[in-house]
């Protein structure tokens, strides 16, 4: 029997490493639940002005990115789906997909840097908690030992 919150779980990876960490901390509960991963990257645009790095960089750094994925979904015997999508606002557009595939919550573990850098440089993660209309599931990194204490 599936647990209907995590039937189809979103997962967004920016990275290999953050890909990593998002299946060490959700693919054994997924597993658990008897749900499926779809795992997204964004391919953040500039709006217009140039892009630092090609497409065809990011296309290959998110391929990297669903290989551990794949991986650790196969290993874990959770159904995957991939895919890139492309977009000026990261959040945004983590949202469409999750329309798209009708997902039943995103989940994913918040990366690092300090409070003052997530309030510098937008926090997508804060959009992800609270500008969506479906379960947000905020996992911990296992990873992480750091802590935000001594960010001031």
């Amino acid at each position: 029997m599936t647990d209907q919150l995590l039937e189809t779980v979103l997962l967004p990876v920016a990275g290999p490493e953050d890909a990593e960490a998002t299946c060490a901390a959700a693919v054994d509960r997924i597993a658990a639940a008897g749900g499926r991963v779809v795992a997204v990257h964004v391919v953040e645009k500039a709006g217009g002005a140039p892009d630092k790095v090609s497409v065809e960089q990011r296309e290959e750094y998110a391929e990297e990115a669903f290989e551990v994925v794949e991986r650790r979904c196969a290993d874990a015997g959770v159904p995957v789906e991939t895919r890139i999508a492309y977009g000026t606002d990261v959040a945004e557009t983590i949202f469409e997909v999750a329309d798209d595939v009708d997902a039943t919550a995103i989940a994913f573990t918040p990366r690092g840097g300090s409070r003052w850098v997530r309030l510098l440089t937008g926090d997508v993660a804060l959009s992800l908690a609270t500008e969506t209309d479906r379960p947000v599931v905020v996992l911990p990194d296992p990873g992480d030992e750091e802590t935000d204490e001594g960010d001031a």
